[in-house]
């Protein structure tokens, strides 16, 4: 300590010190530097010559250019001596503060660790919050933050507006950025060497990220989890990153493996043999053929259109090689929830990923696996945001045909929407769903039971991932308004069928037809006369 204080007691005469050994080279500088005296002059020429006058004048005209030269030099060497020694002198008071401040900090060093700490709590508090490690209890299905989805090329969001479309490149700079960053990231943290074994690790680059999924809450942060190709088919890693309005922190770093993951593909149906023959296609190629970790099984009520189901059921059986199927008749009125109710508890395996579908539902091997990669037992339960396609007649009515049905799955502005206003597709394992109680059995018909499940995961510690999915298509069906409904009930079907059938502008374009029709004329009858 007497130590530091005679140091810093010394500093102002070191100052000193060094301001007078500049003073005393600039002196010495301007000692040499100074021009030579009148004993030394200059040849001058003789004082009968005819050009004396010219000559005086020309050493004269020298003589001054020199002084001024000597006189702009020495004002750059006063005015540099003078930047140098403030430039001394401020780093010598930094110096000074930067001592002083040290000696404050190791004075009051347990304040320093409060602070450290305090952040460290408040930083955890958010990730708490963010819903990182457990669900959060919410109030209602509105309360609910959805996640927004990515690949490396594209991002697949719900709030599209008039502008933006349902699946687009990151336009803007900052999105575009972040994700980068975030993949960035994820990718250097897979190859940071984590000290265990001898064997040479596997270097993970951007082209093994498969899928994102990101979310942003304004009093919490983002959310972002990363999933990319693991050691060897059906394994996976998954990132966990979380950025509460600050640095990016890495939360988690896992092994997935969803090698022996089953999923059990839960359908309930009445009649609809010829829609169940077009799905079972669909379960075929995807399923069976492509994903091969799977479970279906169809809960039929009535019977009538049975036998047909069931033989389309046993032929895929037949001609696929495939046995992991159930069967079950239930005598009484169609309930969607009843159905997906009697399927999941039927099962008496172990613990099974169970995703409740429709026959009019398209889906992929990948979004399978994404079905898999966003649900776990007692934590998360997976609500896909499904994209539904409008009316291929009018969507493809100026065209010679209609294109096939894996032709028209295009994500687009003009030939669907995101569905964000259901939640009857979802992927949960059957413990979560026996332990939150299952559905709501006096729900009777289409419509309800999805709503009150989702509201029940809502309520528990579970996290509910609600997201939309590029491989998870609703196949567009007519719909009926029937007569027996209210005035109001009819009019909400209708505009419910409206918003089914094509986008604004393709409605708009039906509406002014005979319009642009009268106009198309009318250029054809002026474009003859001419």
């Amino acid at each position: 300590m007497m130590l530091r204080r005679g140091f810093i007691l010394f500093l102002p005469r070191l100052v000193g010190l060094l301001v007078v050994a500049c003073c005393s080279m600039s002196i010495v500088y301007m000692l040499a530097c100074t021009p030579k005296g009148d004993n030394q002059q200059l040849a001058l020429p003789r004082v009968h010559s005819p050009t004396a006058k010219e000559g005086y004048e020309a050493i004269l005209q020298e003589r001054e250019e020199q002084h001024r030269n000597y006189i702009i030099s020495l004002k750059k060497q006063i005015a540099q001596l003078k930047a140098e020694l403030q430039g001394r002198t401020e780093q010598l008071k930094n110096m000074q503060n930067q001592y002083s401040d040290s000696l404050d900090i190791r004075l009051d060093h347990s304040k320093l660790e409060k602070a450290q700490a305090n952040l460290l709590a408040f930083l955890r508090s958010q990730v708490d919050k963010a819903e990182v490690h457990s669900g959060v209890k919410l109030s209602t299905e509105y309360a609910a933050v959805p996640f927004e989805s990515f690949t490396l090329q594209k991002v697949y969001q719900l709030e599209t507006g008039l502008t933006r479309h349902p699946e687009e490149k990151p336009v803007r700079k900052d999105k575009r950025d972040e994700l980068i960053e975030v993949i960035e990231l994820a990718v250097g943290s897979l190859n940071k060497p984590d000290g265990v074994g001898k064997a040479k690790p596997r270097v993970y680059t951007a082209s093994d990220f498969v899928e994102g999924i990101y979310r942003t809450e304004k009093n919490k942060g983002t959310l972002y989890e990363l999933t990319f190709k693991g050691d060897a088919k059906h394994q996976f890693k998954k990132i966990v990153l979380f950025r509460p309005f600050g640095p990016v922190m890495k939360v988690k770093n896992e092994n997935v493996n969803m090698a022996d993951t089953l999923i059990n593909v839960i359908v309930p149906l009445a009649k609809r043999a010829s829609k169940f023959r077009q799905f079972m296609e669909n379960f075929r190629q995807m399923g069976i053929q492509q994903d091969g970790r799977i479970h279906l099984t169809v809960v039929y009520f009535g019977k009538e259109q049975m036998n047909e189901v069931k033989s389309i059921l046993e032929n895929t059986s037949k001609s696929a090689n495939f046995k992991n199927f159930t069967f079950i008749q239930l005598n009484e009125e169609f309930s969607r929830g009843k159905g997906l109710d009697v399927g999941a508890r039927f099962w008496k395996g172990n613990n099974v990923v169970l995703f409740f579908c429709d026959v009019d539902i398209y889906f992929t091997a990948e979004f399978l696996n994404s079905c898999r990669l966003n649900t776990q037992p007692g934590k998360k339960v997976f609500y896909p945001v499904l994209f539904s396609q409008y009316n291929p007649s009018i969507i493809y009515g100026h065209h010679d045909s209609i294109p096939s049905l894996e032709q028209q799955l295009i994500i687009k502005k003009d030939t669907g929407f995101w569905r964000d206003f259901g939640f009857g597709m979802t992927c949960q394992y059957r413990s979560d769903f026996i332990n939150i109680g299952g559905f709501d059995l006096d729900i009777k018909g289409w419509g309800g039971e999805d709503v009150h499940l989702y509201r029940k995961y809502l309520h528990s510690n579970l996290m509910v991932i609600r997201t939309p999915v590029r491989g998870l298509f609703h196949l567009w069906h007519e719909k009926q308004c029937l007569d027996e409904l209210t005035p109001e009930q009819y009019k909400m079907c209708m505009q419910s069928k409206a918003m089914n059938e094509a986008s604004h502008g393709q409605l708009g374009m039906l509406i002014f037809k005979q319009e642009i029709e009268t106009h198309l004329h009318r250029q054809k009858l002026s474009s003859k006369k001419t």
